[in-house]
C-alpha cells in the first residue's frame, strides 16, 4: 500500500496524487476525466471506466471429434456465469449436428443468451439482456415464490397420492437453475465492473448477500425435486395418518422459516432473522419424530419418507442460513 499526503489548493480544494505506474497502465492521459465512487465502507474507488455499456469479453471454445457434447455445454455455462457475453464455437471441420445441439440447450436454459451469427463451422452467442433490467431483488423474489410453490404441491402430491408430480418438479426446478445462474453472472460481472452496481442500485456487500441467497434457493428447489421423486415411490402406499399430519407439520414450518427468512431479509430485520434461527431446532425435532414413527412400516416406506423428511430438514436449514446471511450482511453494512 502507497500512503499519500493530502495537499490543499487555493485554500478550499483538497488534492491527492495518483500512482505513476497505474496512470501508465490505465493509459491515462491530461484532462481525461476519472470516475470517483464512494463505497459503504467508507472507501473511495477510482475508475477510468466511464462507458455507460458493459464492457465487452469474448469467449472461445475449439471443438474436433474427441470433445464431449455435455462437457461442451457446461463450459458454455460457465461462461455464461463467469461474464463473458460474446461466445464463439469454432470447429475445424462442418460442426457436428451433437454439438448444435448443446448450444440450442444452452440457449434453453440460461436467459438472455442468443444465436446472432452461424456458419458451417461456427457458432456466435451474445448476450442481450442488460444486466440493469433484471433488478436482484425481483430475481430473488421469483425464486422464493417457484420454490415455495414447489414444496406446496410436493406436500399436497403425497397427501392425495399423486405419483405424477416428479417431472412437473423438475421442469419448475430448471427455472430456478435459470435465476440462479443469472444472480451469479451479474455477480461476477459486478466484480469486474463496480459501476454497474451503483446502476442497480447495490453496494458489494449487498450483491454477495444476493448471491450467497440465491445459492440457499436453489440448494432447496433440488431437494423439492428430491421429494417429489420419492413421494411418487410411496404414492400407491397406505401411509400411516400419524405420518401424513407429521410430515404436513414439518413441511408447514420449514416454509414458514424460509418465507419469514425471505421477508426479514428485505424489511431489514435482525431480530426476525435471529427469531427463524432459532425455530429450526423446533423443525428438527419434529423430522425426529417422523423418523421414530416410520421405525414399524415396511423397508420401501421407511427409506423414501426417510428421504422425504431429510429434504424438508435441509430446506429448513437452508432458511437458517438466509438468516445468518441476512444478519452478516446488514451488521456489515451499518
Amino acid at each position: 500500500m502507497e500512503i499519500r499526503r493530502v495537499q490543499i489548493t487555493g485554500g478550499s480544494s483538497y488534492v491527492i496524487t495518483l500512482p505513476k505506474e497505474w496512470i501508465k497502465k490505465a493509459n491515462i492521459k491530461k484532462n481525461d476525466p476519472l470516475g470517483l465512487l464512494s463505497q459503504s465502507d467508507g472507501t473511495l474507488l477510482i475508475t477510468p471506466k466511464m462507458i455507460e455499456k458493459q464492457t465487452q469479453i469474448f469467449k472461445i471454445f475449439n471443438v474436433n471429434d474427441r470433445t464431449n457434447h455435455d462437457f461442451l455445454l457446461r463450459q458454455l455455462v460457465g461462461a455464461y456465469i463467469a461474464g463473458y457475453n460474446s461466445i464463439k464455437i469454432i470447429s475445424q471441420k462442418r460442426m457436428p449436428s451433437k454439438f448444435r445441439d448443446s448450444v440450442r440447450k444452452f440457449t434453453q436454459i440460461t436467459i438472455g443468451q442468443e444465436v446472432i451469427e452461424e456458419t458451417d463451422n461456427s457458432i456466435i452467442l451474445k448476450d442481450l439482456l442488460n444486466p440493469v433490467e433484471m433488478p436482484f431483488n425481483t430475481t430473488i423474489k421469483r425464486m422464493h415464490i417457484i420454490v415455495r410453490s414447489m414444496h406446496e404441491d410436493a406436500i399436497n402430491a403425497l397427501m392425495e397420492g399423486n405419483k405424477n408430480i416428479q417431472e412437473e418438479m423438475s421442469l419448475r426446478d430448471n427455472d430456478v437453475d435459470r435465476l440462479y445462474w443469472l444472480v451469479a453472472r451479474q455477480h461476477n460481472i459486478i466484480l469486474q465492473n463496480v459501476n454497474l452496481a451503483e446502476k442497480m442500485g447495490a453496494t458489494i456487500k449487498m450483491v454477495l448477500a444476493y448471491f450467497l441467497i440465491s445459492k440457499k434457493i436453489e440448494r432447496m428447489g433440488d431437494h423439492v425435486v428430491k421429494i417429489a421423486k420419492n413421494v411418487a415411490q410411496i404414492a400407491d402406499s397406505n401411509l400411516d395418518e400419524n405420518i401424513m399430519v407429521k410430515i404436513q407439520s414439518a413441511s408447514s414450518l420449514a416454509l414458514d422459516i424460509f418465507n419469514k427468512s425471505i421477508g426479514a431479509f428485505f424489511r431489514k430485520d435482525i431480530s426476525e432473522s435471529n427469531k427463524n434461527i432459532d425455530s429450526v431446532k423446533k423443525l428438527e425435532k419434529i423430522c425426529e419424530e417422523i423418523n421414530k414413527l416410520t421405525l414399524n412400516q415396511k423397508s420401501d416406506i421407511v427409506i423414501s419418507v426417510g428421504y422425504i423428511v431429510e429434504s424438508i430438514r435441509r430446506i429448513g436449514e437452508y432458511a437458517e442460513d438466509i438468516s445468518e446471511t441476512t444478519i452478516n450482511y446488514l451488521i456489515g453494512e451499518n
